[in-house]
């Protein structure tokens, strides 16, 4: 059936349900008010008509489709990994904050491990940095402690511990956001529910993730390879660096699919390390590219599939999308490993 017969098709059912009387009618009362012709009003219906022919035939029109939205969120603030020689946070902290500016990124939560700054007490100058450009922080406990290796009631002092830092930073804005470090949300049923619970007594949101390419396993080769000069090398984790970022967004797209059978409102993780710092204006002009566009991450988290809870023990951390996908026993759809093997190997002394 040709376009235009189905179309006719369409219109004779919408005529049968008296649905096309009922737009002429409101839309006759509308323009006659107006001093319009009967005659427009009804090309008016058929306008209409045809658009709603268009929407029900075409649900998928890639050049229609809307882009796909992604909240940025980084962790490990004060630091993360090794730094080349030279390079201080300081100078890390303002590229990363440069690039949000000049891409049109709107509210990066940078969520903190305060308990690193007992030893480097002058990196408290990247929060206040972060603050000064109007970007958020939020919680990824005191230090960085890792859930499946501890108790409930310690993981929770921990999380606890680090909110002075934070009210001292952000006064009355909205810190009240949570990242479990490595993505760990206990190995047992019990420490997983006893700590969500104690998140929601304590008025807090996860901050979940949906997008994650693991970016922080290119931050110490960098530093390897910078102090060597070792140009080669570093053009390598350049193209590895954007190209897994792409590969682990095509599946984070597809499991979105799979499990929501639609493109939900996205959530990156990124960490602020010095290799990060110096792709990451790159990294954005690629998912500009790609489509995306970029939200708060609030917006992202408005979508219902957030209100999912997969109820489910790991024994490693991994993405919303990622949990969903295992507890209900769901295929991973075909990808490419990360390079991590290489990455390790990356400069280092034979």
């Amino acid at each position: 059936m040709t376009h235009r017969s189905a179309y006719r098709s369409f219109y004779r059912k919408l005529r049968a349900m008296k649905l096309q009387s009922l737009l002429h009618y409101t839309l006759d009362r509308k323009y006659r008010r107006n001093g319009v012709p009967l005659r427009t009003s009804r090309a008016v219906v058929r306008y209409f008509l045809a658009l709603l022919f268009l929407a029900g035939s075409y649900p998928a029109l890639p050049h229609i489709a809307r882009a796909q939205e992604v909240a940025i969120t980084f962790d490990d603030l004060p630091s993360h990994g090794p730094l080349p020689d030279g390079t201080t946070r300081e100078e890390v902290t303002r590229k990363i904050l440069q690039a949000f500016k000049e891409a049109g990124v709107p509210e990066v939560y940078g969520f903190i491990n305060a308990g690193k700054m007992r030893d480097h007490p002058e990196d408290r100058q990247v929060l206040q940095l972060w603050r000064e450009a109007g970007q958020p922080l939020g919680n990824h406990t005191l230090d960085h402690m890792n859930l499946n290796d501890n108790t409930p009631e310690a993981f929770e002092a921990n999380i606890a511990k680090n909110e002075d830092v934070l009210e001292s930073l952000m006064g009355k804005n909205d810190w009240h956001w949570f990242r479990y470090p490595y993505l760990n949300e206990g190995n047992t049923l019990e420490k997983r529910r006893a700590v969500r619970s104690y998140l929601k007594d304590h008025h807090y949101r996860i901050a979940q993730v949906t997008l994650d390419f693991e970016d922080y396993a290119w931050n110490s080769p960098y530093a390897r390879c910078s102090d060597q000069k070792n140009e080669k090398s570093i053009a390598w984790l350049r193209e590895s660096y954007l190209n897994t970022a792409a590969e682990y967004m095509k599946l984070g797209r597809q499991l979105s699919q799979q499990i929501f059978h639609r493109d939900i409102k996205y959530v990156l993780l990124m960490h602020i390390g010095a290799f990060d710092a110096q792709m990451l204006p790159q990294l954005l002009a690629q998912m500009k590219q790609q489509g995306y566009r970029f939200i708060k991450l609030k917006q992202a988290q408005d979508d219902p599939a957030y209100e999912t809870d997969p109820d489910f023990a790991f024994e490693t951390g991994g993405t919303l999308l990622d949990q969903i996908t295992e507890a209900h026993q769901l295929e991973f759809p075909p990808h490419a490993e990360k390079p991590m093997k290489a990455l390790a190997a990356t400069c280092r002394a034979q």
